[in-house]
């Protein structure tokens, strides 16, 4: 359903009785009915949160054993996602049939929905951990949560954490002592008149050291995978309400991800592990 941006279970039980390669790859036989719209919901709910993550995890460490890093740049962002609802009438902070959005910054404006926090690998772009909030909830409240999970699956792969790499609404004192190197600029409003701090502007320009602003582009990438979650893996499509509801529309979202990177590696095309279009024509 992520791949193909199919928005609705209903039509997934039309695709299933139609499109024999879908057919094959849900090893539905041909005089066999497709899965029915009840039996979908219930496979979601039975797999849960906690066994996607679990899944995603698994497919990471292997992925990140076979590139034998010991050292990896983890870059931290926070990417916002639509709510399913409109805001309520008497409220104008929350959401009408979508009790648990909030409204908070979508770019430049204000919108009601969730935020998807995420660390990723700088070379590999793979995914290391997740967190799902309210879009009102600041991103310093989440970033060492995101930075234990990394860790966490680092270890598994003897590899350790270089550097953090974050916009300034990670700026958090917390967290640069966390790590040896945190590459983060400061508010406009932190230590003002202080000289050599690394600093962005609303135009993101940057001013700093020149060491600073190279690790600084490294940014880049989690924006790549951010754009590819909601525009080639269907995530911007929410159809669901409810944070718990959010979090497995969007992690089904992230595992295609970690998915086309894994199929890249099994037949030796490396260069398509960052091309999502490939597998999906």
């Amino acid at each position: 359903m992520r791949l193909k941006a199919v928005r609705s279970l209903r039509e997934m039980t039309r695709i299933l009785n139609t499109d024999f390669r879908i057919r094959k790859l849900c090893l539905i036989k041909d005089n066999q009915r497709g899965y029915t719209r009840s039996v979908m919901s219930r496979f979601s709910k039975k797999v849960g949160q906690n066994n996607l993550n679990r899944i995603i995890d698994q497919k990471v460490i292997k992925l990140l054993k076979n590139q034998q890093s010991r050292e990896v740049d983890v870059v931290l962002d926070a990417s916002f996602i639509k709510a399913w609802s409109t805001r309520h009438p008497t409220d104008n902070q929350i959401g009408f049939s979508d009790a648990q959005a909030r409204v908070g910054r979508s770019g430049r404006s204000y919108a009601l929905g969730y935020k998807m926090h995420l660390s990723i690998g700088h070379k590999t772009m793979l995914p290391l951990s997740s967190v799902f909030a309210s879009a009102n909830q600041n991103e310093k409240k989440h970033s060492l949560t995101l930075l234990k999970k990394a860790k966490e699956i680092l270890k598994h792969c003897k590899a350790k954490v270089r550097s953090v790499v974050a916009d300034s609404q990670y700026s958090d004192s917390k967290l640069r002592c966390a790590v040896e190197r945190a590459t983060i600029p400061y508010p406009a409003n932190h230590s003002k008149g202080v000289e050599g701090l690394l600093r962005v502007d609303r135009k993101f320009r940057t001013y700093g050291s020149l060491e600073d602003k190279l690790e600084y582009h490294k940014r880049p990438p989690i924006e790549a995978v951010n754009s590819f979650l909601k525009t080639q893996f269907s995530m911007a499509n929410n159809k669901v309400r409810g944070l718990s509801q959010v979090t497995f529309y969007a992690l089904c979202s992230i595992l295609c991800l970690v998915l086309n990177r894994e199929a890249a590696q099994r037949i030796g095309r490396y260069e398509k592990a960052v091309s999502p279009t490939y597998f999906n024509t």
